[in-house]
């Protein structure tokens, strides 16, 4: 049915699920900075963080991803020439399409995490400190896990949102799902076949993923109790 292509789009799938992770692991530790600096009460931190979020949901993700791809290599080479370096340097299209994406929704995560961090009532770290934790004590078992129960659904919708966009980065030159499925479209004349192969394997990445979220969902609320109705 693929004319032997199957294996070509597996391995792109893969590819794709590789940036999609790399790039999550990065919006997860931006989103927590951004979301502590919008909380602290430095006024320079919390307006540098206001900016990289007002910037990256402001400019749309495909001019994003050309600007760091392009833009990138030629800061690279441009520093590197200033260091006597004179062979040309090509930045690696799965460096920036993660980069790209990971700041983007990092600006996303910045807000989830700080809405959050503001539902756990203050009372809770209180009791903490006055139990005798130590402030990182408070966050790592007392802050933290109550913070995720409350962005897990945000942080669910933002994965499936992050998944699909990395089809993006096939505009750059990476070898992912959607740059094979090309390939063989132009190649055997069907796109309608090898688009449709995408768009199921991208609707069974992210069906899985809505179950594993699920799962986490169950698993962060054991302890809880819902109300009465």
């Amino acid at each position: 049915m693929l004319h032997g292509y199957t294996a070509s789009l597996l391995e792109g799938a893969a590819l794709t699920l590789g940036v999609a992770l790399s790039s999550l692991a990065i919006a997860v530790a931006l989103g927590l900075a951004g979301a502590s600096a919008k909380l602290s009460r430095s006024r320079a931190a919390g307006a540098l963080a206001s900016l990289y979020t007002t910037v990256m949901r402001g400019v749309p993700d495909l001019v994003l991803m050309l600007l760091v791809f392009f833009g990138g290599q030629l800061a690279v080479n441009e520093i590197a020439a200033r260091v006597g370096h004179e062979d040309y340097i090509d930045v690696d299209p799965f460096v920036a399409g993660v980069l790209t994406i990971g700041f983007i929704f990092g600006a996303y995560l910045t807000e989830t995490f700080r809405g959050a961090f503001l539902a756990v009532p203050a009372g809770q770290r209180e009791a903490a400190l006055a139990f005798g934790m130590t402030r990182w004590q408070s966050l790592a078992h007392v802050e933290l896990p109550q913070m995720l129960r409350h962005a897990l659904p945000a942080l669910s919708n933002n994965w499936l949102v992050l998944l699909k966009s990395t089809a993006i980065v096939s505009v750059i030159g990476l070898n992912d799902m959607m740059q094979r499925a090309g390939h063989a479209a132009g190649a055997t004349r069907e796109p309608f076949v090898f688009y449709g192969a995408v768009a199921l394997l991208y609707l069974a990445m992210t069906s899985l993923s809505e179950l594993g979220f699920a799962w986490l969902g169950r698993r962060v609320a054991v302890g809880t109790r819902s109300a009465a109705p």
